[in-house]
């Protein structure tokens, strides 16, 4: 019988050796770490982790600590892309708010360095999952880390960002207009050919953008495979990839990761395939919008469906460049 193919799990998970594309200069990192890491000793091994990001993300280990370290890519890249300085700067300051993010210890603005400027931060240990149909745990499970997850953005959309020192992190405001606008830009400097349905798409969504009622923190793409579960209790212990994250209106945030329930499975492990999503342990649209709404103080998300065009509008635009994740970040 021929071998099993892998799982998105398998093929994700776990560090792998420095693709040599990545490679860096590792006794020099090690002398920087010495100078600006607290407590770092070595020696030093560098391993670089295997799931996919747009930010080459490298395990860095020593004999008695385990850190992360986040890059830019080398090579020529667009002039707000990569914003490793920004995730820095957002990591620190929930790190003051004491939302689950790894600590962060150092950013390295030299070129010099290793190449690339990047930032140090904590390896927090636990789960990361890939396939959102969690098809290796119980119903009672399922529903258990979905209702972390949406409790989790709640308390990041509930955050003091001005109190925690990211008050200039974006431009509060307009948010949904000044979206729509890029990405629409974006999306027509690379057109190859006429899609009616994004064109009356794009003459769509500015018509009927609903107005901005709220500012918070949003993190730009936040779904299961960027958070860190506890090892064995359904709570988030740390979300990861902030390179999308700027101030906005946190329905932006909500709505994209409701998408979940509306994609196939063949996409990061949508649930639109599943009949019976609450004997599969997983809560409904509704019943994730009422916990949510019951955590930030709403009465309720109407408009839902315009959410949805406008993620789907952004992920298309996204395919259209190539990567959703390294376009410029929509604050810069």
């Amino acid at each position: 019988m021929a071998a099993s193919e892998p799982s998105v799990q398998d093929l994700n998970s776990g560090t792998k050796p420095v693709d040599p594309r990545h490679a860096i200069d590792e006794a020099r990192l090690a002398a920087w770490l010495e100078a600006h890491v607290d407590g770092y000793q070595g020696p030093l091994e560098v391993r670089q982790f295997k799931g996919g990001q747009s930010n080459p993300t490298y395990q860095l280990v020593t004999p008695s600590k385990k850190y992360v370290l986040r890059r830019k890519p080398p090579g020529k890249l667009l002039p707000s892309a990569h914003a490793v300085d920004r995730e820095f700067k957002v990591i620190s300051g929930l790190n003051r708010a004491n939302f689950p993010v790894a600590k962060a210890y150092a950013l390295c603005l030299d070129e010099d360095v290793i190449g690339t400027i990047f930032y140090v931060m904590d390896n927090v240990e636990g789960r990361i999952l890939w396939d959102g149909t969690l098809p290796d745990y119980a119903p009672a499970e399922r529903r258990a880390i979905y209702e972390a997850e949406i409790a989790t953005l709640a308390a990041l959309h509930t955050v003091d960002y001005a109190a925690v020192g990211l008050a200039d992190y974006g431009k509060p405001g307009n948010y949904f207009a000044r979206q729509i606008d890029r990405w629409t830009k974006q999306y027509k400097a690379s057109e190859t050919r006429t899609i009616e349905a994004m064109d009356r798409l794009i003459a769509f969504l500015p018509a009927s953008c609903p107005a901005d009622d709220a500012t918070s923190i949003v993190h730009g793409d936040y779904r299961l495979d960027n958070m860190i579960l506890h090892p064995s209790e359904p709570k988030v212990v740390a979300v990861l990839d902030w390179e999308l994250s700027t101030l906005g209106n946190p329905l932006a945030d909500f709505s994209y990761f409701l998408m979940n329930w509306v994609m196939p499975s063949d996409q990061r492990g949508g649930l639109a395939e599943i009949q019976d999503l609450t004997a599969y342990g997983v809560p409904t649209i509704d019943e994730a919008v009422a916990q949510y709404c019951r955590l930030t103080g709403r009465d309720g998300l109407p408009n839902l469906d315009w959410y949805f065009s406008y993620n789907l509008f952004r992920l298309a635009g996204g395919s259209r460049t190539q990567s959703f994740s390294v376009v410029t970040n929509p604050a810069l």
